[in-house]
């Protein structure tokens, strides 16, 4: 049976796209060229928000699994990678936007009025698929509740709100599929539920600290012989001597509650020891998933400084349209938003691999099974 033949303007849908850029008005005739550029460069946002978020559910779905088998790692790494780029583009739109002058933008901004990007339902979905800690959430003005934000007028429901909503009852995060995952990681050859796994784990980590140990303090010598006075020799050696403590509370998970240390602990050392022994081919993928993770959080932290640079460009810091603090709500988004802190906190700790501790088999990693 012949099909009709398919034409470009119906699979991409491009008269219905191009009907869009109206905003609140009938049609776009009576806009100015800077309200369609406002507008149409938003859309374009949701759409990369679109496909973020099918990325991430896949990456997620991939992560949860209770053995991820190794070649799945690549997938998982390319999706990852796929979404930094998707972030970029969004980010690359404010030079765009700062084509605007602030006239041009106050000429249309009342009709804005109480709507904000905060209630981008989409970009709230990924900070909760991601695993944003919702008492991190800094919130948007008046309102005390991000949730509050997405209700339409009068508290009424709406589409916003049910997609958070269900985003919400969509567990686990990427946090917790990726936490579960390194909590797996064979640690000299010692996996959860092994015999004798806890010393197996802990002796690496007392073996780790001790080289970390002797190199700050070799650090630091060379750093107290060009000291010019005693205040100095003092302020580097509470500086030195803070880094090695830092590192130790850090593996020990001091600043979880007790009742978690030892799962934050085992999962803390995975993610060093991937970083540390990342040439041994059981751990090659496991740390481009790291290195992936790192860059992907990256790509939301540029995002979100770039838009604050781009609306203190164009606006200054007046109150936002939706009764926001403007520019300093953003910063502080870019500030404290963040996910995969324990990741981002391990570069502090790495070591040349001249002075990592020797392994004591090497072989383990040879070959790879999944965890």
């Amino acid at each position: 049976m012949s099909r009709t033949p398919t034409t470009y303007w119906d699979y991409i849908k491009v008269e219905q796209l191009l009907a869009l850029q109206n905003g609140i008005a009938a049609d776009e005739s009576g806009l100015t060229n800077d309200e369609v550029l406002f507008i149409t460069i938003h859309q374009i946002d949701e759409l990369w928000f679109k496909l973020a978020l099918r990325e991430l559910v896949a990456i997620r779905d991939a992560l949860a699994q209770p053995k991820v088998p190794e070649q799945a790692l690549a997938h998982i790494v390319r999706a990852m990678r796929r979404c930094g780029l998707l972030m970029h583009s969004v980010a690359g739109h404010f030079a765009l936007m700062e084509t605007m002058t602030t006239r041009d933008y106050l000429a249309f901004r009342d009709k804005l009025s109480p709507a904000s990007g905060f209630q981008s339902a989409q970009l709230r979905e990924i900070e909760i698929l991601m695993g944003l800690d919702a008492n991190a959430r800094i919130p948007l003005g008046a309102e005390g509740s991000y949730i509050a934000a997405l209700r339409g007028p009068g508290g009424a429901d709406s589409p916003a709100l049910k997609r958070v909503l269900a985003r919400l009852e969509d567990t686990p995060s990427i946090l917790e599929a990726l936490n579960a995952w390194l909590h797996r990681t064979p640690i000299n050859g010692s996996m959860p539920g092994d015999p004798n796994d806890a010393a197996t784990v802990q002796a690496f980590i007392d073996d780790y600290l001790a080289a970390h140990a002797r190199q700050i303090e070799s650090t630091m010598a060379d750093a107290l012989a060009l000291a010019v006075n005693d205040a100095d020799r003092t302020r580097l050696r509470t500086r030195y001597e803070n880094e090695i403590a830092g590192a130790r509370a850090f593996l020990a998970a001091d600043d979880q509650p007790v009742e978690l240390r030892a799962q934050s602990s085992r999962i803390r050392a995975a993610v060093v020891f991937i970083e540390s022994y990342r040439e041994l081919p059981l751990l090659a993928w496991p740390r481009e998933l790291v290195d992936a993770v790192v860059a992907l959080e990256q790509a939301f932290l540029v995002f979100r400084q770039r838009h604050a640079r781009m609306v203190e460009r164009v606006i200054g810091r007046r109150t936002g349209t939706g009764g926001s603090a403007g520019v300093d709500y953003l910063d502080q988004t870019a500030l404290r938003y963040r996910v995969f802190s324990d990741i981002w906190a391990v570069r502090t700790l790495l070591m040349r691999r001249d002075i990592l501790p020797a392994l004591a088999d090497t072989h383990y990693y040879d070959f790879a099974g999944g965890h």
